[in-house]
This record gives C-alpha cells, sequence and structure tokens, in this order.
C-alpha cells in the first residue's frame, strides 16, 4: 500500500472523540448529520460534479492494486477522505452509513454533496454476489439524513438469476427516489463470472447496452443519473443516453498519467458532467493524495478554479 504523504487533518484526539461519542451518545451521531451545513445547489456554478468514492469497504472489496488489505485501517481511510475533501474543487463524497456517520461527527462534511450508496450486498467473491441487496442506505434514510443523493450498483450477469433480484430492487429504488425528488445515480456493468471472480464487460457494445437496461428502470427517469466507466469509443456510450452522466474512476491500474489522460478526453463529451473517483486518488501509487485529487480536480472545473471552488 502506498503510505500517506504529511498532509493528514485529523488528530489522535478528534478520533478519540469520535469512538466516544459512538460509545457513549450515538443520537449526536444523527445531530452531527442534521446540524451539516448543506449547499445551495447539486452542481458547482460550472454545472459539474467531482464526488470522492469510498462504498467499496462495505462489499468486503479491500483491496488496491497488490495489497488486498489496503483500506481495511479505517483510521488511515478516514485520514486519507478527510485530506481529499479539503482540497479544492472536491464537491463531495459516495459512501455507506458507516463512513458517512464517521465523517460527519467528525465535522469533515459542510458545504458537500453527500451521496448514500445503497445497494452493498453483493460481497465481493460470493457465491450471490449478483444479488446485490440493498444493505446500506434506503431513500428514506437519505431523506432522513439529510444527503443530497443515491447511488446503487446494477451489474448484471445473463447467466445467473441472482442479477433479476438485482434489477428489480434498483428499479423500485429509482421510483422511491422519483417521488422523493432525489437524484439516483446508476451505475450499471454487463458481468459474468471467470475463475470465480465476477467482471465487468468494459467493451463499448457491452456499456451501452447496460445503459439501455438501467435507463428504462422505475416509473420515472426524471432523477436519474448514470455513473459510467471510461472505456474505448466512449462517444458512442455517450450517445446512448441523455441523462446526466458522472465517470467512474474504476479500479487503480496502470500508468496515471494515462489515467488522467483518458478522464480529460471523456470530460469533454456531452452530458458528461464529472468524475466520482475513489481509490485511483485516494489511494495513489506515491502516496500524495492531495495532488493527485487536485489534478483530477482540475480536469473536471478547469485549470483556473473560480474562487467559489477554493
Amino acid at each position: 500500500m502506498s503510505q500517506l504523504r504529511d498532509g493528514r487533518l485529523l488528530t489522535a484526539g478528534q478520533f478519540e472523540a469520535l469512538r466516544d461519542t459512538r460509545a457513549h451518545r450515538p443520537e449526536d451521531v444523527r445531530i452531527a448529520l442534521r446540524n451539516r451545513r448543506r449547499r445551495d445547489s447539486l452542481l458547482a456554478e460550472d454545472g459539474r460534479l467531482f464526488i470522492i468514492a469510498a462504498d467499496h469497504p462495505a462489499r468486503g472489496a479491500l483491496g488496491v492494486r497488490s495489497d488486498q488489505m489496503a483500506m481495511a485501517d479505517r483510521y488511515d481511510l478516514l485520514d486519507r477522505l478527510a485530506l481529499a475533501l479539503s482540497r479544492p474543487g472536491v464537491d463531495g463524497l459516495l459512501a455507506t452509513p458507516d463512513i458517512v456517520d464517521d465523517l460527519a461527527t467528525l465535522g469533515v462534511l459542510d458545504d458537500k454533496i453527500v451521496v448514500g450508496s445503497m445497494n452493498r450486498g453483493g460481497l465481493s467473491g460470493a457465491s450471490f454476489e449478483m444479488d446485490d441487496r440493498f444493505t446500506a442506505y434506503d431513500i428514506d434514510a437519505i431523506k432522513r439524513d439529510g444527503l443530497d443523493f443515491a447511488k446503487t450498483l446494477l451489474r448484471i450477469d445473463l447467466e445467473d438469476a441472482g442479477s433479476v433480484a438485482t434489477i428489480e430492487s434498483t428499479a423500485r429504488a429509482v421510483d422511491e427516489a422519483a417521488l422523493a425528488k432525489v437524484p439516483i445515480m446508476l451505475e450499471p456493468f454487463l458481468s459474468a463470472r471467470r475463475d470465480g471472480r465476477v467482471l465487468n464487460d468494459l467493451s463499448p457494445q457491452a456499456v451501452i447496452r447496460s445503459v439501455s437496461v438501467a435507463s428504462g428502470l422505475g416509473n420515472s427517469s426524471a432523477y436519474t443519473w448514470m455513473k459510467l466507466p471510461v472505456v474505448d469509443e466512449m462517444e458512442r456510450v455517450m450517445a446512448s443516453t441523455t441523462m446526466p452522466t458522472l465517470l467512474l474512476g474504476g479500479d487503480p491500474q496502470g500508468a496515471p498519467d494515462a489515467t488522467f489522460t483518458r478522464w480529460q478526453h471523456a470530460l469533454a463529451l456531452p452530458g458528461v458532467r464529472g468524475l466520482v473517483v475513489g481509490r485511483t486518488l485516494v489511494y495513489p501509487q506515491d502516496g500524495d493524495v492531495a495532488s493527485a485529487v487536485d489534478q483530477a480536480a482540475q480536469l473536471v472545473h478547469g485549470r483556473a478554479l473560480s474562487p467559489a471552488l477554493q
């Protein structure tokens, strides 16, 4: 695992206070969420969004590159997330309730868009991985805690009957989000099991097909967004949807410069509104979280960040 360079924002005293709150005053977690200062609009002034993702651990996916337990140290993860969220141009966080509750209690979510991750039951490597149950947030809880956005993962394996339960559950989540006027991003893939692992098909044809299926879910698409991988022929992919789209960072493999270049090209396409990136930026190869996040923020919001984004 890459070592985090200097720049930690959280102290041992803050972590001690967090543990004390969880043990003795759990109601203060809800109070911290309720009192969180929310920003006025979902999108930044330039119509873009840059979100840091941290919902991998709840699915048992703790690995980064060759280190299969890179994200296991919760205190290190919270340090990295707090640092990432402090950088100019970072609009918000995507996470499960445990991480959102921690960061809200630590006071680092003011003026940020908070996206609640909903289905985390398809545990990494499990026989039931395609039956991806909604085990984290639901729309009622997202409204209760004053969150701004919802997110679901929709992996479809045409040879695994468990996928149909995930498809139906996702459709009902879209219904509930539209009724509550909560934007919801769907992250669709066509997937298949190979040698015991679920792998996503990242061909343009597969991504386009997954977008078509996801777009038709629910009784209204008014609040539906897409969260899509950056693949070859991305112009064709973006031509397959009118829905606002955020690009996902994917697994942190390959040279960072090549990854940033692919993001830059995709961000210029019509309909693309920004990035949702996790491990690639939170666990960069050189450990310099601030530099990696700043580079991505410049891609999303432009090289000269406006004062409102500082």
